[in-house]
Formats: structure tokens, C-alpha cells, sequence
């Protein structure tokens, strides 16, 4: 039960949570700057897609106390979400007929080991700055990609957890058959009162 004994904010631990913050940021920025806001859905899409990814993975981690089918449930939601977003960004460089950076273009090359290497938004944010959107739809797939592999990695993670352990349900259950069984014993191994001389129901007193 140590696993989900959490604390207020931890999630913010996690690195899928890490970067789920850095892609939100940087969909923010795009949409603000690329996207017609007034005339354009893709903007409300793409913003809840991306904040969608991030809270999901916060419900799913502080609700990982209480049950653990949410958190499994929960968690991929927020891997759907964050897909959904790749597929928008994707979807922009094709309608505008910009480069979508294979594995070996040489700003993919080089976008991949820093990229494993940071996962503070603010980092982020400040290579992005002045970008264009041929630019930033490109380092968002990158980054949105290493997330998903983080999602995968903690959905094994709580699969794992579940068959070794059983759910909170089950966990719980067996603690209070514990309990029971441990509460058993201690009654067995109280003595008997011995007979005392003043006890007139003694038959040895005299």
C-alpha cells in the first residue's frame, strides 16, 4: 500500500507529467502565434488536446490512492489525447505543405538527445521563441513522441503493479483478512486467569 500513500503534488515527479507541461507550453505558443483564434477550431482543439494529456496524468496519479483501474483508465486517456494532438500537428505541415523532419534530418539529429535531456517547460519556451511553424510543429512531434514513450512505460508500470498485487480493492480486502487472522492469534495466545485463594468459586480454597 506504500505506492499509493502520495503526497500533495508528487506527480509533478513524474517525467511523463514533466513533459506533458513542456508540450502544453509549447501548443500554447503555437496556436497563439500560428493558429486564427477566431476562426479557426483547430485552436480550442489543439489547446485541450494538450491540456487534456497533462491533467489526465495528474487525476490518474492522485486518483492511483483510491483505485488503480482509474489510474490505468486515466493515464491512457492522456496517452489518446497527446496522440490525437500529434496527428494535428502532423495534419498542419501537410495542409501547408511544410517538411515534416525525418529521422534523418539533421535538426532531428540534433533535437533528440536534448530533447531526452530536458524536461523543464520554461527550457522550452525559450528555444521556440521567434521559431517558425514549419519549426515548432516539428519539435512538438519530437517531444510529444518522447511523452507518449513515457506514458507506455508507466502503463506497463501500473499493469505490472496490478496483476503482482491486485487492485486497491484487493489489497484492501486481504489487509483486513490479515487483520482478522493476526487478531485470532493474539486472542490464543491469552493465558487462561489463573485461580486465586480469594476467589470463593475456587474449589482448593479452604
Amino acid at each position: 500500500m506504500e505506492e499509493y500513500q502520495k503526497q500533495p503534488g508528487s506527480y509533478k515527479s513524474l517525467k511523463a507529467y514533466q513533459k506533458s507541461e513542456c508540450v502544453y507550453d509549447i501548443t500554447y505558443y503555437f496556436v497563439e502565434h500560428f493558429l486564427d483564434r477566431g476562426h479557426d477550431r483547430t485552436v480550442d482543439q489543439m489547446q485541450q488536446a494538450a491540456r487534456s494529456g497533462k491533467q489526465n496524468i495528474v487525476e490518474g496519479y492522485s486518483d492511483a490512492e483510491g483505485s488503480s483501474a482509474s489510474h490505468h483508465k486515466l493515464t491512457v486517456i492522456a496517452k489518446g489525447s497527446l496522440e490525437e494532438l500529434l496527428e494535428d500537428y502532423e495534419d498542419y505541415l501537410r495542409v501547408h505543405n511544410l517538411e515534416r523532419w525525418g529521422q534523418q534530418h539533421p535538426k532531428f539529429i540534433a533535437c533528440i538527445p536534448l530533447f531526452q535531456k530536458h524536461n523543464d517547460s520554461a527550457w522550452y519556451r525559450r528555444q521556440i521563441k521567434g521559431r517558425s511553424d514549419e519549426d515548432i510543429a516539428n519539435i512538438a512531434i519530437i517531444v510529444i513522441h518522447q511523452t507518449l514513450a513515457l506514458l507506455r512505460g508507466l502503463i506497463d508500470r501500473i499493469d505490472k503493479q496490478f496483476l503482482e498485487e491486485g487492485g486497491i480493492k484487493e489489497q484492501r480486502f486481504q489487509a483486513r483478512i490479515n487483520y482478522r487472522n493476526n487478531q485470532k492469534k493474539e486472542i490464543r495466545k491469552i493465558p487462561n486467569t489463573p485461580n486465586t485463594p480469594n476467589n470463593p468459586n475456587n474449589p482448593n480454597t479452604p
